[in-house]
Formats: structure tokens, sequence, C-alpha cells
């Protein structure tokens, strides 16, 4: 194994100004759960720094707060664990609470971070779909000072990031959800835990006060494309509609035509497309019971996150 130096940041400008100093030699690293991993692979995704930052010990970075007013923040360094299991992400964000949920094991769930999740920028990233959805936006701090950046136009592909040398991603911010919303996050894998999602899928729906008419639709979907992203098109369908059965099967329709999957050992690229379809009408259709006020326990969500086989 290739030798590298270990440094310890003190805090956020210590962070930055190592990783200014070091550039591309430099990477940073929080719960590390993928470092290993990484450091063995080949090819263009392999991590092979001479100057590994750890800022894992970053005051503040850690905290998870919501307010109606701001909605949810999440530090960087929140880990997934305490994400699935904060009571206000249960009960306002359950996509996320279920993407969560269907991220690895516990033991990997309590060291790995938000943070590292969104820069790992992994097309199969399990929280990804989830903060997509609820249209997350990016708190990012680097030499030139702090900057916000949607979620949307932060993956720019497999491994690849909008962050510039010596940039941090700080803090995660989604709006408050309004009245009337539901949502939940399906993954397809081989095993029901510890797989990567051949497919997940991310929904969620606000109703108008009749109760039946969507008022706003988000679909996002993962590990079908060289990032995840909105389908954008199968949302439009879906608004100021009545959510029919016919609305959501032409919705999951769209959704599958807007994946552009390959072929790799956890399904070829047919049967990643067929199970979008299936998924995003499985997940509207679970995100609309909830959006309708009907309560859905946490542990039949959890039951819901990962689908083994259809």
């Amino acid at each position: 194994m290739l030798r590298f130096d270990f440094l310890n940041a003190r805090n956020l400008r210590h962070a930055i100004s190592l990783l200014e100093r070091h550039g591309d030699e430099a990477r940073a690293v929080a719960g590390s759960t993928d470092f290993l991993v990484r450091w063995r692979q080949s090819g263009p995704g392999r991590w092979r720094p001479a100057f590994v930052v750890n800022i894992k010990g970053l005051s503040g970075l850690g905290r998870i707060t919501y307010s109606p007013q701001n909605g949810l923040r999440l530090g960087a360094l929140a880990t997934v664990q305490a994400i699935e299991t904060n009571a206000q992400v249960r009960r306002r964000y359950q996509a996320l609470a279920t993407g969560a949920t269907s991220f690895a094991g516990v033991q990997v769930r309590n060291l790995a971070t938000v943070g590292g999740n969104v820069c790992n920028a992994s097309p199969a990233g399990d929280t990804l779909p989830a903060l997509l959805a609820f249209d997350a936006q990016c708190a990012i701090v680097g030499p030139e000072g702090p900057r916000m950046l949607p979620l949307t136009e932060f993956f720019q592909g497999p491994g690849r990031t909008a962050l510039q040398q010596g940039e941090l991603l700080t803090q995660l911010t989604l709006p408050p959800p309004t009245p009337r919303t539901g949502s939940i996050y399906i993954k397809h894998s081989p095993r029901g835990a510890m797989d990567i999602a051949t497919v997940g899928v991310a929904s969620v729906i606000t109703l108008e006060e009749d109760g039946a008419t969507c008022k706003d639709a988000r679909i996002a979907l993962g590990a079908v494309g060289p990032v995840p992203f909105r389908a954008s098109e199968a949302e439009n369908l879906l608004k100021g509609r009545e959510l029919s059965p016919d609305a959501l099967g032409q919705a999951a329709e769209a959704a599958r035509n807007a994946a552009t999957p390959i072929d790799d050992v956890r399904g070829t690229a047919a049967y990643r497309k067929d199970m979008v379809e299936a998924l995003t009408r499985r997940t509207l259709q679970h995100a609309l019971r909830i959006a309708g006020g009907q309560r859905v326990p946490f542990e039949e969500q959890r039951r819901l996150a990962v689908q083994t086989a259809f």
C-alpha cells in the first residue's frame, strides 16, 4: 500500500487551508467508509491522495435542525444513522429517512456522513434521490468564501462534483414541506442489506386542498444515469391532475424513458429501465397515501425501502 500523510484539521479554516495548499494531492475524509474501497479499485474512480485531511472533528458540522421557517438543515458531518433516527426527518421528509435506512448496514450508517455520500457523487448513492426530490441546496465554503449551489448542479459525473480546489461542503438545506405532502424512497437491490442499489427512486407528492389533485410532484432516480437526477417530464405529467392509477402509470412510463442505465454486474440496462417504471409507480402510490393523511408507521416504510424481488 502506498504511503500518505494523515492531517487532522483543527477547524474549518484550517481544513480549507490544507486542501488549498495540497491541491489535487489532497482528499478530505470524515467517516472514511469508502476510503479503502476507492484506494484499492482501478480506473477513474480510484483514490490515491498523498495527503488525507481528516475533517471528522470539525465543530458544528454534525448538527441536524428543523424549523417551520427554514426547513431542515443537515450538517455535512451528520451521520446517516442520525438522519434515519431523527424524529423530524421521519415525520416530514419520509423519503430521506427511508433512503437512510436502506443505506448499507447499521455499522456503516453510524460512521458514514451525508456530506460524504453527496461528495462521493455515486450515481447509486442512497440519500441522493431523496435530497434531490426535496430541492436540497448545498452550502459550500472555500478560499473565496461561502457560496450556495442547488444540489441539481452539484453532480458533474460519476465521482465528480462542482467543488473547486480548497472547497468543502458544510451543510445541506431542505425547504419545509407544505401541508398534504408525502414521500418515500425505494431501492431495488439483489439482497436486503449491504448492496449498492440496482435502481433507486424517490417520489414526493403534494396535494391540493381537495385531497385528490396534484399540486406538486418530484421524482428523482438513482443508479440509472451518470448522476442521480430529477425525472422532470414525469413530474410535469402529474401536476394539476387528479392522481388516478392511469396518471401514475403515465408518469412511471415517462420516468422509464428518462433513464439511461448501463449493463453491469447488478443488472442489464433493459432490466433497470423496467425497474424504474415499477418503482416509480410504487413510490408514487405510497407517497400519495401519506400525502392523503394515511398514517404509515416507519417500520412499514422501512420494510418498503428495500425491494429484493418483483
